[in-house]
C-alpha cells in the first residue's frame, strides 16, 4: 500500500507538472508571434475587405516584427477562405479577413465545416456602413416617403443586389419584410452593375455601400435616403438610419473582422485583439479609413462574439421567408 508520504510526494509532481505544463503555454502566449503569420483574406485584391486586412497586416509587422502574409482566397461568399481557417492549425499564426457575409453563408450553401463553431471571433475591426439609395425620378426624399409610395404600387419598384443570398439582397429583403412592402427583386453579378441600373433608370431601389454610392449621390445622379445600420456612421454624419425613419429595429451592418481557427489558446487572441484594436484607435488611422468610409470599431472578443452568434439566427430567418436554403 502507497505510503501517506509517498501519495504527498506523488501529488506535488502532478501538482508541479501541471505548472511547467500552464507556464510553458503562458510563455508561448506572451512571446507570440515568432514567426511569420498568413492572413487569409476571403474576397478579392482591390476590395474593402482586401485592403483593410493588408492594412492591419502591415500595422501587425510594424509592432511584431514578423511578416503577415496576405493570402487571397476568394469564392463561394467567402466560404473557402473560412474553410481554409477552420482547418487550419490552431497555433495562431492562421488568421482569417472575412466579412459579414460568413454569416449568411450556412443558411444559403451547405457547409464542410460550422462557422460558429470552428472559427474563433477576435475582433470586429470595420464597418463599411450601408446606404439606401432610388433614382431620382422616384419622387421620394426619405424612407417614409418610398414606404407610402411602394405601398401605393405593389409589385411595381424593383431592387437590385449583387446576387441571389448576397447582402445586399438580405437587406432589402428584410427590409420589405419588416414595412409589409411587396418590391421585385433583379440580382446582378456584383455590386457595381446592380448600382448602375439604378443609375440608369432601370432599378428603383438599392443598398449598397457609402464608398460605392457616394459618387452618385454627391453629383445627383442617386438620390441617398438614409443609412441602413444599426447607428449613423460619420462618413454621412447628416443622414438618418432607416430605424429613424420609420422602421424601428432594422439595422443591417457590413462588417469586416478577424478570426482564429476554432481551440486557438485565448491568450493568443487576446493578444492579436488588443494590437488590433490599439492601432484602430488611433485618431490618424481612424480619419484614414473614414476617408474610404470605414468606421473603426476594434471590438473585445466577448462584444464580438455576442453580435455574431446573434447573426445566424437573423440571416436564416430572412433566407427562409424568401425561399432560400443551403444547397
Amino acid at each position: 500500500m502507497e505510503s501517506f508520504a509517498a501519495r504527498g510526494s506523488r501529488a506535488l509532481l502532478i501538482l508541479w507538472t501541471s505548472a511547467c505544463a500552464a507556464g510553458a503555454a503562458h510563455a508561448q502566449t506572451v512571446a507570440y508571434p515568432t514567426k511569420s503569420i498568413r492572413m487569409i483574406i476571403a474576397l478579392a485584391p482591390g476590395g474593402g475587405v482586401d485592403t483593410t486586412g493588408r492594412f492591419i497586416g502591415q500595422k501587425l509587422s510594424q509592432i511584431w516584427g514578423q511578416s503577415v502574409v496576405a493570402d487571397n482566397r476568394p469564392g463561394a461568399g467567402g466560404a473557402i477562405a473560412a474553410e481554409a481557417v477552420a482547418r487550419a492549425a490552431p497555433d495562431g499564426y492562421t488568421l482569417l479577413m472575412t466579412s459579414a457575409g460568413l454569416t449568411i453563408t450556412p443558411s444559403i450553401m451547405k457547409l464542410s465545416y460550422d462557422p460558429a463553431k470552428d472559427l474563433l471571433p477576435v475582433t470586429l475591426a470595420v464597418i463599411s456602413p450601408g446606404v439606401m439609395v432610388v433614382h431620382p425620378s422616384i419622387p421620394v426624399k426619405n424612407v417614409k416617403e418610398l414606404i407610402a409610395f411602394a405601398k401605393a404600387r405593389p409589385g411595381e419598384l424593383f431592387y437590385s443586389s449583387s446576387g441571389q443570398g448576397s447582402g445586399q439582397h438580405l437587406a432589402m429583403a428584410l427590409f420589405t419584410q419588416m414595412t409589409g412592402l411587396k418590391m421585385t427583386h433583379v440580382p446582378y453579378k456584383g455590386t457595381a452593375p446592380s448600382i448602375t441600373d439604378v443609375v440608369g433608370g432601370r432599378i428603383a431601389v438599392t443598398v449598397a455601400s457609402v464608398i460605392s454610392t457616394r459618387p452618385m449621390f454627391t453629383t445627383g445622379k442617386l438620390r441617398a435616403l438614409a443609412v441602413v445600420g444599426a447607428k449613423r456612421t460619420p462618413a454621412l454624419p447628416e443622414f438618418p438610419t432607416v430605424a429613424e425613419s420609420g422602421v424601428p429595429g432594422f439595422g443591417v451592418d457590413n462588417w469586416y473582422a478577424l478570426f482564429l481557427p476554432g481551440g486557438t489558446d485565448k491568450g493568443i487572441a487576446v493578444k492579436l485583439q488588443e494590437t488590433v484594436s490599439r492601432v484602430l484607435l488611433e485618431p490618424d488611422i481612424r480619419k484614414l479609413l473614414l476617408a474610404q468610409g470605414l468606421d473603426t470599431v476594434g471590438s473585445s472578443q466577448e462584444e464580438f462574439a455576442r453580435m455574431y452568434a446573434g447573426e445566424f439566427a437573423k440571416w436564416a430567418k430572412v433566407a427562409r421567408a424568401v425561399g432560400l436554403q443551403p444547397n
